[in-house]
């Protein structure tokens, strides 16, 4: 057998990484299901060390990769274009997509009462460890020093700090040169490190839910019945129903080609719940979609951390019905439109790490409802994180084919012939010519 045949028939037999993701979720259910029933320690402690690891070894590379992929992202916008009407529509979008979000959530949530009949009381509740409000968000932003945003992971001082950087560069121009291709080649290495830990998700899987399967069994979740189902519901509206309506009539593609190029993002969202974690191959398939290199390599960064339709604008708004409920104050009219405020203007506080804590502590204090509330939900969070991670994804992806399209960027072409396949990790050859003004 040949070389090259004995290539295609290996290629021809390697498992998609949709089944592997598949396969490792059916086996973690599985192992989870037998550690808790045979209450076996060894394997529950198993199975939360091989999540923890992958996890761990997302977050490793996320500060200088946040630092470097923002830096990069703004000043690749020097080779585009009507750079500052991209840059603000795209922005535009990003908050579109969030009110309607935030809309649904709220609507779910006061269909459905989701805190009644649930057997919890505020004495349940119990004051999280971080908390966020306006104050800490607006002076948090800017970092005291250089060092403790990247040892203490605060992602908004991290993007900060890039977009000082990455504007600084612009202005400075040829002279920055150097610095440039010293960023774009440590946001290589850290993409291809990163691709290295992608391609453990389908074992990181089997650890991260067993784990939760094994911890928090099928009791918890029927006891946060209601308020589970309305996160994955409000989530599967959006996903495939708001996103598949923006892609038909705002963007006039269609919406399975989408999904056919951002599905193994979407998936490895769901595992990781890592926004930021997902970025590289959010990135990946937004370009696989016919999106110009020059803008998803902007509108994805910054999407990865500003972009948060499951955890800034479903979730906040029905646990904030949820909490109130608990605790019995009610909410007017007026509170409904601070939870849009919140979810809209707020969202970069979630920073595309695992989890909407921050975030919900953010809606919780701007409404004056008890922050016990939020203890009430964090045994819940993880089964819940895995869909509002992935509905995030899903938006930084959406958001710039649409702006591309209604801008005349996109390659249809290339959108149309789209396939369902894997990423692979090679990157393909892209045009280094500056992307042609909008018609």
């Amino acid at each position: 057998m040949s070389v090259s045949s004995n290539t295609q028939f290996k290629r021809s037999v390697r498992v998609p990484f949709w089944a592997q993701i598949l396969i490792g979720l059916a086996l973690g259910v599985l192992l989870g299901w037998i550690a808790r029933s045979q209450d076996l320690s060894w394997l529950v402690t198993t199975l939360e060390k091989v999540g923890g690891t992958f996890v761990g070894l997302l977050k490793l590379a996320v500060a200088p990769l946040v630092f470097f992929a923002i830096l990069v992202s703004i000043t690749n916008l020097r080779k585009v274009n009507n750079a500052a009407r991209l840059a603000s529509r795209t922005l535009l979008w990003f908050m579109v997509t969030s009110l309607i979000a935030v809309a649904i959530g709220l609507a779910i949530g006061l269909l459905t009462n989701p805190g009644a009949g649930t057997g919890l009381d505020p004495a349940d509740g119990s004051l999280p460890e971080k908390t966020g409000s306006w104050i800490d968000f607006l002076t948090g932003i800017v970092p005291t020093d250089v060092i403790t945003p990247f040892t203490e992971l605060n992602v908004l001082q991290i993007v900060f700090m890039a977009a000082v950087a990455g504007i600084a560069a612009l202005q400075l121009g040829e002279r920055a040169q150097p610095i440039l291709t010293l960023s774009e080649s440590v946001l290589e290495l850290l993409q291809k490190a990163l691709w290295w830990v992608i391609r453990l998700a389908p074992l990181g899987t089997v650890g991260l839910i067993g784990n939760a399967i094994a911890t928090y069994g099928w009791n918890l979740i029927g006891k946060y019945a209601t308020f589970t189902v309305d996160i994955y519901v409000g989530c599967l509206i959006v996903l495939f129903g708001v996103y598949p309506a923006l892609l038909a009539t705002v963007a006039k593609v269609g919406p399975v080609q989408f999904f056919k190029g951002a599905w193994p993002a979407i998936q490895l969202a769901f595992v990781s719940r890592s926004s930021v974690g997902t970025m590289p191959l959010t990135q990946k398939v937004t370009e696989r979609l016919g999106v110009p290199k020059e803008y998803a390599s902007f509108a994805v960064p910054f999407g990865a951390t500003t972009k948060m339709d499951g955890c800034a604008a479903i979730y906040p708004a029905i646990a904030a019905i949820f909490v109130a409920q608990i605790f019995d104050v009610p909410l007017g009219v007026g509170d409904y439109l601070l939870i849009a405020f919140v979810s809209v203007v707020g969202s970069a506080a979630t920073a595309g790490l695992t989890g909407a804590t921050v975030m919900l502590t953010l809606t919780l204090s701007t409404l004056g409802l008890p922050m016990e509330g939020v203890g009430l939900l964090l045994a819940i969070d993880p089964i819940l994180d895995m869909i509002r991670t992935a509905t995030n994804v899903a938006g930084q992806a959406l958001v710039p084919v649409v702006v591309s399209a209604r801008e005349g960027l996109l390659d249809r072409d290339k959108y149309n012939a789209v396939h369902a396949s894997p990423v692979d990790e090679t990157p393909e050859p892209q045009d280094t010519h500056p992307v042609p003004a909008a018609a």
